[in-house]
């Protein structure tokens, strides 16, 4: 038949003894008209109204391009390094297990969301025009697919490029994105936000100022907590990251001893509930590694990335435990910043427990057992993992959940408890620990008029997706405010 078949959904469902895929699509007959999402129609604003915004993550960049089509000209300014650049002190930091703090997984072009593996679902269709997002990094450079995946993903591999092509379309229409500029103080005058100071001294004169700064900008919230601008502490989760073999992982959810090649690596999503709290995998990564993701010196952190392919010989994921007002007690002197010192607090006893960027880690079997792993398998994380006691770097709270939780799955995923399996400590970067307030209606900070709260950093947001369409939002406040 001729005509015209538009893709919409694919998923795979695979409960059953047989997994199978759920396509849908749209047929359209030779020349009928059909309808096409379309990414962001631009505009030359080297002459408009200025507005600074504060990262070059997702929600930086997403927010930046909403502007332009609105007719504003974005100034990003970003405390880290351009791509490629970056990608020299990643490469030091596995090989050398060297932290430059302002160059790293979590800071530079594209932000954490360059060195994720970009994972790109959001359950709510609510928070805003999802398909915008997804035809704009067509667009850019990633792959059709993500448009009807329903778990759509691109790859660490290929999101440096992608990052880089979405910079230059900033820069074509006439915004700006400046590296190696970050933001040191802020001049705040009648509750309005004047100038901002940048390293080195230099002071910008600013209108309106989007604060997109991601989870790991210590240094900016502590700089807001010195000024009096009202920032709160906030729950988060804290854990370890969790590494499989990727064929026991296929094995498991396949039900089959080797997956095919016409299905993807498998995937999980775990949730329990033990002591009256949440216990869940996060940002997981079939055929992945697991990553450096420490910010400075003295901590140790990890998170976990995948490439396109999803072709590695391990499944990693976040496995954590939410913690709150009851876990940052000891930490109630430091007020509003008392859910990042508890933060710190764990990212640096992991430091401590091996002296140097290598990870803590324990096998699945012993950490429940309570026994010192005598050797570990091979694994993926790079700068190398040292055998501990996992508890020596989890409160007991979270420790006991986490080991209560993994003998509950051992007895509902047959394999899934096994010594193959290894714990890799701290997961804590799983969302920000502070939130900065704003007004619900026109997302300006509650005590700031012109300063506009966004993304992941400021509490609104988790992960590509949601910080992306976040810095729209905020664009779109910002035009209605004028």
């Amino acid at each position: 038949m001729d005509g015209v078949v538009v893709w919409k959904k694919k998923s795979l469902d695979a409960r059953g003894r047989q997994p199978y895929f759920l396509v849908t699509a749209e047929v359209y007959a030779v020349g009928e008209d059909r309808m096409m999402d379309r990414g962001f129609q631009l505009q030359d604003v080297s002459k408009s109204k200025e507005v600074h915004i504060v990262g070059a993550g997702p929600a930086g960049l997403f927010c930046a391009l909403e502007l332009i089509e609105l007719g504003l000209k974005p100034i990003v300014l970003e405390r880290g390094k351009g791509v490629k650049e970056r990608r020299r002190d990643l490469a030091l930091m596995n090989r050398e297990k060297l932290v430059n703090a302002e160059s790293n997984y979590c800071f530079g072009e594209g932000g954490a969301g360059t060195y994720s593996d970009g994972k790109l679902y959001t359950r709510s269709a609510k928070r805003g025009p999802v398909q915008k997002v997804l035809r704009c990094l067509v667009e850019h450079g990633a792959p059709e697919a993500i448009t009807f995946e329903a778990h759509p993903h691109i790859g660490t591999n290929k999101l440096p490029q992608l990052v880089e092509a979405l910079r230059k379309s900033i820069e074509d229409c006439g915004g700006e994105v400046r590296f190696n500029s970050r933001v040191d103080g802020m001049v705040i005058e009648g509750g309005v936000l004047r100038r901002l100071v940048l390293q080195g001294g230099e002071s910008l004169s600013v209108a309106s100022v989007v604060l997109a700064t991601g989870h790991s900008a210590r240094d900016i919230f502590e700089m807001l907590d010195r000024s009096g601008v009202a920032i709160e502490a906030k729950p988060f989760a804290i854990g370890v990251r969790l590494e499989h073999p990727q064929a026991l992982i296929d094995q498991i959810q396949y039900k089959c001893d080797t997956r095919g090649d016409a299905l993807p690596p498998s995937s999980y999503s775990l949730v329990e509930q033990i002591q009256g709290r949440g216990v869940f995998s996060f940002c997981m990564c079939p055929g992945g590694i697991i990553a450096p993701a420490a910010t400075a010196a003295g901590e140790v952190v990890v998170n976990g990335w995948s490439p396109s392919k999803r072709n590695g010989k391990f499944a990693n994921s976040g496995y954590v435990v939410t913690v709150d007002d009851r876990d940052f007690a000891p930490f109630e002197k430091s007020g509003a910043l008392r859910a990042l010192r508890y933060q710190q607090h764990w990212e640096k006893m992991a430091f401590t427990a091996t002296g140097s960027l290598s990870a803590p880690a324990q096998r699945m079997e012993d950490f429940i057992q309570g026994k010192i792993s005598t050797q570990l398998p091979e694994n993926s994380y790079l700068p190398g993992l040292v055998s501990c006691g996992i508890e020596g770097v989890l409160s007991p709270a979270v420790h006991a959940r986490i080991r209560e939780s993994l003998v509950v799955l051992g007895k509902k995923m047959k394999g899934f408890r096994t010594n193959d399996a290894i714990l890799v400590g701290v997961e804590s970067r799983t969302s920000s620990p502070i939130r900065i307030p704003r007004l619900s209606e026109t997302l300006q900070h509650t005590q700031v008029s012109n300063l506009y709260p966004c993304g992941e950093g400021a509490g609104y947001a988790g992960g590509i997706m949601s910080a992306a369409l976040d810095g729209m939002r905020v664009a779109n406040a910002i035009v209605a405010t004028k």
